[in-house]
């Protein structure tokens, strides 16, 4: 199964220059620019004309109208599944996704670390074999410049999580613009999918992972 991974279009889906084919499109959040209904409509238009057989989308902090409006943002999105602490089973391989983000000003689906974050962490099961998430785990494509410092912003909660995933193989977020790439830990394959830069330029490619059934990923 080809999975081909996007994040963070705020809206400028229509400027990204090549999406490559593939069996499941996997959007990890951020997918609008205001957040608005308007946005997600002309969202769901452009993942009607593209040719892959799932798209697979989750909401980010900038994408208001799935936590103010939920019913009506579904309603809407008839072109991708949307997965919000849900999952489903996609060719015998096992999806699920999460919104969730460590609280930063007052953005959507944000939430304090510790207890609160564990608690939909938790949620994630055992036999997870694609996780997307909007943000990274504590150290995986997190980094971030602040006050000329360095840092890891990712969760550490959500790093602990991905240890109890026995058949983890992939795990898709964005939410962290510097931190676009692939990173491999143990078996798990795992990619900030960031289409926009830190200068929010929709620039950075499409990421393409190969599954297959015995668990290997190239």
């Amino acid at each position: 199964m080809r999975l081909v991974c996007i994040s963070d279009t705020h809206g400028l889906h229509q400027r990204i220059p090549e999406i490559p084919d593939g069996d499941v499109l996997i959007h990890a959040g951020d997918c609008l620019g205001q957040g608005t209904l308007e946005n997600l409509a002309d969202l769901n238009d452009w993942f009607g004309t593209l040719p892959h057989r799932y798209k697979v989308v989750i909401a980010g902090n900038h994408d208001w109208v799935f936590q103010e409006a939920p019913e009506l943002a579904r309603e809407t999105l008839t072109h991708a599944i949307y997965l919000e602490d849900s999952g489903i089973e996609l060719e015998g391989l096992q999806f699920w996704g999460s919104p969730w983000t460590p609280q930063f000003l007052d953005w959507a689906f944000m939430l304090e670390r510790g207890q609160a974050l564990r608690g939909k962490w938790q949620l994630i099961p055992k036999n997870t074999d694609v996780l997307i998430t909007h943000g990274p785990p504590r150290g995986i494509g997190d980094q971030v410049a602040v006050d000329f410092r360095v840092r890891n912003v990712g969760c550490v909660d959500l790093e602990q999580r991905l240890e109890q995933l026995p058949n983890l193989q992939a795990h898709v977020f964005g939410h962290i613009h510097e931190g676009y790439g692939q990173y491999l830990r143990r078996q798990t394959r795992l990619i900030n999918a960031s289409t926009c830069t830190a200068r929010y330029e929709p620039t950075n490619p499409p990421i393409v992972l190969d599954l297959n059934q015995t668990g290997d990923c190239r």
